[in-house]
């Protein structure tokens, strides 16, 4: 008889986690304009995170786009100005991806209104330090798995300003002169080819102040790049093309594996390539301020 009742338990939640995990068709992961949903009668503005239904339908406005996950995992964008139905839109999604589903659920949850609240009463470290504060993590997560690096800073200090990349033992490999709070390298470059660890530091030229600290940018060795490049695989699959929504799925994989030099890297490249969509610096920003890369002066 307890067996009984333990399989006809089981057998309850099993199918309540389905029912609840088919209780949407879409959910709202990127969103630019005006854009509107129609639950019933009434049209309402899309908001990110929101959950589409089967039998709702959404318009997109005039120079408008929305970047959508399917329940799937497939993702799916929108940017011709037109009202769809949910039921149609979901018939241009074929597959599954368990992986993408994974990430999905890690930047909603890393972005939703209880996190943010939960991000501000926990920050009590406010950068007080003398110096240019560097938005690079401290050395523990201080690898990357990319060629391409982005070093960004504060804006306060006046510019231009000198970035000096050197090895461990002090000598410099390159300089940067830049009128920006921010440069790239690549890796690749025969000044950086025979480095495992490589140093930053920032002055201004104008007020001689220097970085707060020097930052460590370290390669994977080649045994940790192989791990995280299996996986890394199964993510760019599921993403054809070059976009600003993948680059939000790619950022969210680094960040879970604490790649979060490269998830810098991602978010930077997602700005590049819709620098007109506000959503992707949202996302960078709540990104820098949750991992302690930046701070809120009080």
């Amino acid at each position: 008889m307890k067996k009984g009742r333990i399989l006809l338990l089981v057998g309850f939640f099993t199918l309540s986690t389905l029912v609840y995990a088919q209780d949407y068709t879409f959910r709202v992961l990127a969103n630019k304009g005006a854009n509107e949903i129609k639950t019933g009668d009434s049209w309402q503005p899309v908001k990110t995170g929101a959950s589409l239904k089967l039998g709702d339908e959404l318009k997109i406005t005039e120079n408008a786009s929305i970047g959508l996950v399917h329940s799937s995992g497939k993702p799916l964008e929108v940017k011709k100005a037109d009202t769809y139905k949910v039921a149609d839109l979901a018939k241009q999604v074929s597959g599954t991806s368990s992986v993408l589903n994974k990430y999905t659920d890690f930047i909603l949850s890393s972005n939703s209104a209880e996190a943010k609240k939960n991000r501000l009463s926990a920050t009590g470290a406010v950068h007080r330090g003398l110096g240019i504060k560097v938005y690079l993590p401290n050395n523990q997560y201080s690898s990357v798995f990319n060629n391409i690096v982005y070093v960004n800073w504060a804006n306060e200090e006046k510019g231009p300003f000198t970035v000096t990349f050197l090895n461990m033992f002090d000598d410099v490999l390159t300089k940067i002169e830049t009128p920006e709070n921010s440069v790239s390298i690549d890796l690749n470059d025969p000044k950086f080819s025979g480095e495992t660890a490589i140093l930053v530091e920032i002055q201004s030229k104008t007020t001689g102040t220097k970085s707060d600290e020097r930052y460590l940018i370290k390669k994977l060795s080649a045994g940790e790049r192989e791990k995280i490049n299996v996986s890394y695989k199964e993510i760019v699959n599921d993403l054809p093309g070059e976009s600003a929504f993948n680059k939000l799925f790619i950022a969210g994989f680094y960040e879970q594996n604490k790649l979060l030099i490269d998830a810098i890297t991602a978010y930077e490249q997602a700005i590049k390539l819709a620098p007109d969509d506000v959503t992707y610096k949202e996302y960078y920003e709540e990104f820098l301020l949750r991992n302690k890369l930046k701070v809120i002066k009080p």
